[in-house]
């Protein structure tokens, strides 16, 4: 087994994050932590995953948390630099009290590279993120949440389309005039399941079904984001969110004018160059939290 050295970020309104576009995370700890949670995730044949990305994802987590799109419920993954069939993300718990101590490390199977134990116990859905991870090589980092805006989008035959230039990217990957796929879990697994993505098979139905898309819905559930970091990652989270709020508002006044497929991907690659525009906002939100 190795050992990853990871920052704590339990301390964050004490030390804070060193945020602007472009910078890195501060990854010194606010405290020392102690026992065998202070080693970081164990991994199986991988190099340590660094510490700065542990501490990015900490920071994720607990953006996603302020901004709404996290409670209780919710979880971030990022896939390993330098192995793609291994993916980290928190043990089960509330993302706004994630600390780089509960991250561990999973293959794409789901199973966590380190023993179980009852303090350990993984998130259940922990198969979204790798069944996303297997068939999309160009996905580095997978949100999961059940954000109150998207949620209305996923029950209605109303598709969800990008209004709003600043999530162009719910148009892209979709078929021209499309909107974002609904997962139906109905499909796969009958009639009476729990709607939770809890084995291996119900975590390749949903990746099928997000196709190329950069964003898939889930009938009753949420939704589940994809990006090329975990920067980007939330931000398409957060923007779908507004999207959603904005469009929902937008039919009450009249019938929405969407963006194009030409508008969609020239705007989203416009805006993925910006994302530590936002992130440096984000993480000075939750200084001292």
């Amino acid at each position: 087994m190795v050992n990853c050295v990871c920052c704590g970020l339990a301390g964050l309104g004490r030390r804070g994050l060193l945020a602007g576009m472009g910078a890195a995370l501060v990854a010194a700890p606010a405290f020392a932590q102690t026992g065998p949670a202070a080693t970081g995730p164990v991994s199986a044949g991988s190099p340590p995953a660094p510490a700065a990305l542990v501490a990015e994802l900490v920071a994720g987590n607990r953006i996603l948390a302020n901004e709404g799109v996290v409670d209780g419920f919710g979880h971030i993954s990022v896939r390993h630099p330098d192995n793609p069939q291994r993916f980290l993300m928190a043990r089960s718990m509330a993302p706004a009290l994630v600390t780089a101590a509960d991250i561990m490390e999973f293959d794409l199977d789901g199973n966590a590279t380190e023993p179980a134990t009852p303090a350990r116990t993984p998130y259940l859905e922990r198969f979204i993120h790798g069944g996303i991870y297997r068939v999309r090589p160009d996905v580095k980092s997978v949100v999961h949440s059940h954000s109150p805006g998207v949620i209305p989008f996923a029950n209605v035959a109303t598709p969800l389309r990008p209004m709003n230039h600043i999530a162009a990217f719910l148009g892209v990957g979709v078929p021209p005039g499309g909107g974002v796929p609904v997962f139906e879990i109905r499909t796969v697994a009958g009639m009476a399941s729990d709607m939770l993505i809890r084995s291996d098979a119900l975590g390749k139905a949903l990746a099928a079904k997000l196709g190329d898309a950069q964003v898939v819905l889930m009938r009753g559930h949420g939704s589940t984001v994809v990006g090329a970091s975990i920067r980007h990652a939330v931000y398409r989270a957060i923007y779908t969110e507004v999207n959603a709020k904005m469009q929902a508002e937008a039919m009450q006044l009249g019938t929405p004018a969407y963006l194009n497929a030409g508008e969609a991907k020239a705007a989203m690659e416009a805006n993925d160059r910006l994302v530590d525009r936002p992130w440096g906002l984000w993480t000075r939100r939750i200084e001292g939290k």
